[in-house]
């Protein structure tokens, strides 16, 4: 099925941006800084195949939704303890669909995650059993263009992405839908987790795609993304991860927190 953005755009519905509780124990927590999103609308039934057990393609518009998102890992803590220098930062682009379970739960499904750092990459697959995949990275910034560098250190895969970013703007319905997620799923050893998540509203930018040339999405088992994709960029927030749950779980809650204020777009280096 061809899926048009700008129509699915047109016929789309709505979506509730508020926040989730704050998790009870927050295992990790970690700061994504100069993101840069690229979404494109698929027809669900291409995508239900890749999901966990117990979830479906979450839709918007009659579509569901695939994203590439580059991005700079900042601050990564684990149970509150300080960052480790070189291990906390690091380059990381992954392949993501959004999907939801029977107890109505929206989440991000990553399909794969390349990383500049071999140990967070080896930790995160054995711990929340997320597809992470140690690559080679560079983020090089030129005025107000970024131009994110990945490829494998294993296969042929790679991605290249330049961005011009521009003004901010204010979100829509979709945008909500994209960015405003409060769990993920993944697969855990067999069976279905979800993992709450809290983070600030994003900041966004609108964005110019000047170049992309790219074989991580369909390298995840999706059929190649169709027209233009929907851009837009962010300065970040920080994200905190809590326990590991089992579908079916009722999750523990915490008190109800106040979020930070986002912070503004950072310069960009090097991150190999």
């Amino acid at each position: 099925m061809a899926v048009d953005a700008a129509t699915a755009l047109e016929f789309a519905g709505t979506y509730d941006p508020t926040p989730g509780p704050v998790p009870a124990r927050v295992v990790m927590s970690q700061r994504w800084t100069q993101l840069t999103y690229l979404h494109w609308p698929y027809d669900p039934a291409a995508v239900a195949p890749l999901l966990p057990a117990g979830t479906v393609p979450d839709t918007f518009g009659g579509v569901t939704w695939i994203g590439l998102i580059a991005f700079w890992m900042r601050d990564v803590r684990v149970l509150g303890s300080a960052p480790v220098p070189y291990l906390s930062s690091f380059l990381e682009t992954n392949v993501r669909a959004y999907a939801v379970d029977g107890e109505g739960r929206r989440s991000v499904v990553f399909f794969s995650l390349d990383a500049s750092r071999l140990l967070p990459v080896a930790v995160a697959r054995a711990s929340y059993r997320i597809p992470y995949i140690w690559s080679s990275m560079r983020l090089l910034a030129s005025g107000r263009e970024l131009t994110y560098l990945t490829r494998r250190r294993v296969g042929p895969a790679a991605s290249r992405i330049t961005v011009r970013i521009g003004a901010p703007v204010t979100a829509t319905p979709l945008d909500h839908f994209l960015t405003a997620r409060w769990g993920l799923h993944s697969r855990w050893y067999g069976i279905t987790t979800y993992v709450p998540i809290i983070h600030e509203p994003w900041p966004l930018l609108s964005a110019e795609l000047l170049e992309l040339d790219d074989s991580l999405v369909v390298a995840a088992g999706l059929p190649a993304p169709s027209g233009p994709p929907r851009v837009l960029c962010s300065p970040g927030v920080r994200v905190r991860l809590g326990t590991p749950q089992r579908l079916g779980t009722p999750q523990r809650l915490g008190t109800p927190q106040r979020l930070g204020t986002p912070q503004r777009l950072g310069t960009t280096a090097d991150g190999r």
